[in-house]
């Protein structure tokens, strides 16, 4: 075992002083090599964090969603229908929830107003997240006017804003009254956006969303868990849709690749040649050749990867950010938690080492099985 790893030592320290000679080429391909890799795991580390940000905010949503139809659009629920609700077995509690989307006309932004069912606040007062009190420049015991459906502007006060750590969720959030809310969208009492479902029985989700179908038809059931897979899949879509844009690179840099490995040089056809006439084996010649690559390969996967991580965890993905994010005015300034899923990294590590390794194999090959004097003439 020890002259096994003492004759493997051995070749890898050749392989290094090998790639040392001809640096000015392997620098290049590094170079080139690092920032596909840095691409691609940006993208996947990016998505990821995003989906896994979103599943975690979204395990505290309701259970069950029910919203009203009329002519196939979303409308006011009415207090009976809550009543209603309640008497289906299964059914823990019906919450009904008031909020709605506000266009401001002075920053262009559109602000998420909601009643919360737990403390609200205030008659006049409001809570605003860290997006809304940067474009408006408001701070606690600010003036927060919302022009109401009639026209007419309610006066509001700023009570606080919400901690930073949240802003991922609340950066456009309006937390505000009943009385306020009803005065500002002129919704009448008694009338809800939708009901919020509690159920005893995680196992029943289906029944229970089931039996509210059937007893109220005006009405659509939206659970949590498509709620999660709705997110999962715009952002599969997203960075699906960025790695579409980046492959044009990916395959300009796996025709490079290919080229470099495939093609032998005079010189390292040469250096085959003079390492056959010393007295090596065909199989040594080849690990050799594997060592070189993997050594190309590995350094530079670790180079892109280290590289995608601190743009994603340090730097927030500025490159990619507007593209995964979507469209917005107010954009939520947040930290994601590194989180690096070993799956995804296990199959950029497959797609981007092992095929350039592989590549470098079968030239070498046939470079090492024919006579050391036509090689080195060659």
């Amino acid at each position: 075992m020890r002259r096994w790893l003492d004759r493997q030592k051995n070749l890898l320290d050749f392989a290094l002083s090998s790639l040392w000679r001809r640096k000015g080429k392997n620098t290049a391909l590094v170079l080139v090599y690092s920032t596909v890799v840095f691409l691609l795991a940006s993208v996947m580390f990016f998505t990821y964090s995003l989906r896994r940000e979103a599943a975690l905010l979204l395990q505290g949503s309701p259970e069950i969603l029910v919203q009203r139809l009329l002519a196939g659009r979303h409308d006011l629920v009415p207090a009976p229908y809550a009543e209603r609700l309640r008497g289906i077995r299964g059914v823990a509690g019906v919450q009904g929830r008031l909020w709605g989307y506000y266009y401001d006309t002075v920053t262009g932004a559109n602000y998420t107003l909601l009643v919360p069912n737990d403390a609200p606040p205030p008659e006049g007062t409001v809570f605003v997240g860290n997006g809304v009190a940067r474009l408006r420049g408001a701070g606690k015991g600010s003036r927060f006017p919302v022009r109401g459906a009639d026209g007419t502007h309610t006066p509001l006060t700023v009570g606080g804003t919400f901690a930073p750590e949240s802003e991922l969720v609340s950066s456009d959030l309006v937390l505000l009254s009943e009385a306020d809310f009803r005065r500002v969208f002129g919704v009448a009492p008694g009338l809800f956006t939708d009901l919020a479902l509690e159920v005893r029985n995680a196992r029943e989700l289906a029944t229970v969303a089931a039996k509210v179908q059937a007893l109220l038809p005006d009405t659509r059931v939206v659970l949590r868990d498509e709620i999660l897979r709705t997110y999962d899949a715009v952002f599969q879509w997203r960075g699906g849709l960025l790695l579409v844009v980046l492959l044009s690179s990916v395959l300009a840099f796996a025709i490079l690749a290919w080229d470099k490995a495939s093609g032998l040089s005079a010189e390292e056809r040469r250096e085959i040649g003079i390492l056959k006439a010393v007295g090596w084996e065909t199989s040594d010649v080849i690990l050799l050749k594997v060592w070189e690559g993997a050594a190309v390969t590995v350094a530079s996967f670790l180079t892109g990867v280290l590289l995608a991580y601190a743009h994603v965890y340090l730097a927030s993905a500025s490159l990619f950010e507007p593209i995964l994010k979507g469209w917005a005015t107010l954009y939520p300034r947040f930290t994601l938690v590194p989180h690096v899923d070993p799956y995804q990294l296990a199959t950029l590590f497959f797609l981007t080492v092992l095929p350039y390794t592989g590549a470098t194999v079968v030239p070498s090959w046939r470079a090492a099985t024919v006579d050391p004097d036509s090689v080195m003439r060659a």
